[in-house]
């Protein structure tokens, strides 16, 4: 009964991850969504900035938080190991959910290219951007990256193995794909208003300096590996540095 439980519990946690995953297309690109980054009428400046930046906050502030090995070891004394990254991948879905609902628009337009062939290449390039997210995903391990693995191996009563890390596709011209994507895709608008450029210049911040505290942990895992890695391939921008070297470390968002 634990066994299925637990499976429907991680399939559950993905379900909702892609929900929102998917809705982030549409809510950065102003795409299909009911409320998107831009939608609806602007209120008080100051509210929503104190607003947006809250949500950001609390975002950045779990997703970090919950990602650190320290924490974990804590955790896992509290939650089953076995479902301690889809309660992960749950919660920061959750966060997610709320700051599509309680987004505050910002009124203003740094640039607007609109239906232009400029702006049609920058949607363009902010759907390609969506693309290296999840391509690079599949790139190292999609399902043990989201909790399906860690799930599904207990429902058979089978051990839990790390998955070891090998520099494939896009791992091999930056060390972090997916943060680069996430970028690209936050950036590229056709229509960039105060309120995008919030979003976009507070996660690509918080990318910036989450990507320091994840560096130090991969090389607490494997100094190594991962330092000959490092030294070989640039960490966002795809400028080549060398021959790309192996490393059996992982990315986590």
């Amino acid at each position: 009964m634990a066994q299925m439980l637990t499976l429907v519990y991680g399939f559950l946690a993905y379900t909702v991850f892609l929900g929102a995953f998917l809705y982030a297309i549409g809510f950065v690109g102003n795409l299909l969504v009911p409320k998107s980054i831009d939608s609806g009428a602007a209120g008080p400046l100051t509210e929503a900035i104190v607003i947006d930046a809250l949500l950001l906050g609390l975002f950045a502030v779990q997703h970090s938080v919950m990602a650190r090995p320290g924490f974990k070891r804590a955790w896992t004394k509290i939650v089953p190991t076995q479902i301690e990254r889809s309660t992960y991948v749950l919660l920061a879905s959750s966060i997610l959910l709320l700051l599509y609902w309680q987004w505050r628009p910002i009124a203003g337009t740094v640039w607007d290219a609109g239906s232009t062939p400029l702006g049609i290449a920058l949607l363009g390039l902010s759907g390609v951007g969506w693309i290296i997210v999840l391509l690079s995903t599949f790139m190292i391990n999609h399902f043990d990256l989201f909790g399906l693995r860690q799930v599904t191996l207990y429902f058979q009563r089978r051990k839990y193995t790390p998955v070891s890390f090998v520099t494939r596709g896009f791992y091999k011209i930056v060390r972090h794909p997916i943060m680069l994507g996430f970028i690209v895709a936050f950036w590229a608008t056709p229509t960039m208003t105060y309120g995008h450029l919030l979003f976009a210049v507070a996660t690509t911040a918080y990318i910036l300096i989450a990507l320091q505290f994840e560096e130090h942990d991969l090389l607490e895992a494997d100094r190594q590996s991962y330092e000959r890695y490092r030294r070989s391939t640039p960490m966002l921008i795809p400028i080549p540095k060398g021959k790309s070297a192996p490393a059996d470390v992982h990315e986590r968002v």
